[in-house]
């Protein structure tokens, strides 16, 4: 005759109290184990040193389950697939070096790195960057529902290739609407590649991806999961957004497919995103990064006149391509905009959803504006992620102090990432100003050079701000003592965000 719960908790119960001091003995004794051995390890693999210490007091302040998470968020076995993508880059580059791009661009299009301002297109180079390239038409998209209106009336117009990226794709009504006119295409004989985040689009389904492949498109993950073999990478991942179409026609930017990002969503509201479309040789460097994910994704090397096409003027607007991920020793995005804060001018302007930098580049937007120049920084009101949220106002009374403008946009959601430095160079992409984008994800940018196209930007980051709350310095120091916790706490997983 079986017996009832209450007989058998009283069975444990008396089998393990006579017992508890050995348990305990046993779990502490495992516990100094496991700190003998993680922190000397977590000191030599974590070169960031606000990273090795944040992740040392979670080891030692969180018995067991900090090693976890460090396991987890930390580690994850990172280093493995990190020496193997990086194993990738040098042999992919080696291929074709961005300074292996002359050939296929034509010399009228040509625009000479030292000329820009700032000489700031010399540095991207310097960093890895595609070269500054004239003879493009741009379009600056600042409301998300004709970006999507505008990719998929491109995407229609296709003939021979059609490829996508994207960090997140989710199933839903818009997700869908993307995901059969690919499938339309595919079926009509275009040759469709897709490759999405295994993190950031896990709500994918696998008969969803079946149907998908069934229509003939040739799909890949970026850094799938797979618990039996130990694949379970939160950081790395790709949080890029491109679009090459027929190797002449490309969307980039910070917008991700899903009913939120169109403002259908009631927790988000109205959504403010950058996109941009790009026609003419600076299409080049983003089909170069596709081809490069995806060779990395789906082990099939992109080459011919289909893929990189002879690129010829057919505007007068002057980019230049950059990618930055944790496979570069320095990440160049990172780089960049510290060298841009640190030789502006008159005015830096950033709009962000997240401020969680580094202490670089957190010192070098305090001494800018210690030293009179307008630094604004843009980022939303209503948080999607509460852990960045309150990391960054922790960070902000330093800023605020300094003269910083800072300013929280309250008409809905803000996940634009662009910045302006004097109104004669900026970029817009996918990289927010916090440390998962500038350590530990991959991201692609288009760096605007012409003056007309900063004009723009500018004018619309000058809207965003009529839409805006600006934070005061004295008032936010009069925050509630919980919120200040709450914010402590936080700012001790800064470096991991």
């Amino acid at each position: 005759m079986g017996h009832s719960v209450e007989e058998r908790l009283v069975s444990i119960l008396e089998y393990l109290l006579p017992n508890l001091p050995w348990v305990a003995t046993v779990v502490a004794v495992s516990d100094l184990i496991i700190i003998l051995v993680a922190i000397p390890w977590i000191l030599a693999i974590k070169k960031e040193p606000s990273s090795a210490v944040a992740w040392c007091l979670v080891v030692i302040l969180v018995p067991l389950f900090g090693f976890l998470l460090f396991l987890v968020l930390g580690y994850t076995h990172v280093y493995r697939p990190l020496r193997k993508k990086r194993r990738h880059r040098a042999r992919f580059r080696a291929r074709n070096a961005p300074a292996g791009m002359a050939p296929v661009l034509s010399k009228e299009v040509d625009v000479d790195p030292a000329g820009t301002y700032l000489r700031l297109g010399e540095v991207a180079i310097k960093l890895g960057a595609f070269p500054v390239v004239g003879g493009n038409e741009v379009t600056l998209y600042h409301e998300t529902q004709p970006a999507f209106t505008e990719l998929l009336d491109a995407i229609k117009d296709s003939t021979e290739t059609i490829h996508v990226e994207f960090f997140i794709i989710q199933p839903d009504e818009t997700g869908q609407t993307l995901l059969d006119l690919l499938k339309s295409k595919a079926k009509a004989g275009v040759t469709v590649r897709l490759l999405y985040d295994a993190i950031g689009s896990r709500r994918l389904s696998r008969k969803l991806l079946q149907s998908v492949r069934d229509a003939g498109i040739k799909l890949a993950p970026f850094m799938p999961l797979d618990p039996l073999r130990r694949r379970f990478q939160i950081n790395m991942r790709n949080h890029r957004k491109i679009v090459v179409l027929d190797g002449r026609l490309a969307f980039t930017g910070g917008m991700n497919i899903g009913d939120e990002y169109l403002g259908k969503v009631k927790r988000f509201g109205y959504w403010r995103d950058a996109f941009l479309r790009l026609e003419g040789p600076g299409v080049l460097g983003l089909q170069r990064i596709f081809a490069e994910d995806w060779d990395f994704a789906a082990g099939e090397s992109l080459q011919g006149e289909k893929c990189f096409p002879q690129l010829k003027p057919v505007g007068d607007q002057v980019v230049q391509i950059i990618e930055s991920g944790p496979d570069q020793e320095l990440n160049a995005m990172r780089e960049l905009i510290f060298a841009a804060i640190a030789v502006a001018k008159e005015r830096i302007w950033i709009s962000t959803p997240y401020i969680v930098p580094d202490r670089g580049i957190l010192d070098a937007l305090r001494m800018s504006a210690r030293f009179g120049i307008d630094v604004r920084l843009l980022w939303l009101f209503k948080p999607d992620h509460q852990l960045p949220y309150y990391a960054a106002r922790y960070l902000l009374p330093e800023l605020l102090d300094e003269g910083v403008k800072v300013y929280q946009y309250s008409r809905g959601m803000m996940h634009a990432k662009y910045m302006i430095v004097d109104g004669k160079w900026g970029w817009v992409g996918s990289t927010n100003l916090d440390n998962r984008s500038l350590v530990l994800n991959f991201e692609a940018n288009c760096i605007l050079h012409s003056p007309p196209l900063l004009g723009e930007l500018e004018e619309a980051f000058r809207k965003d701000l009529d839409e805006s709350i600006r934070m005061e310095a004295k008032a936010f120091a009069g925050r509630p003592f919980v919120g200040r916790m709450i914010e402590n706490g936080c700012r001790l997983l800064s470096p991991l965000l």
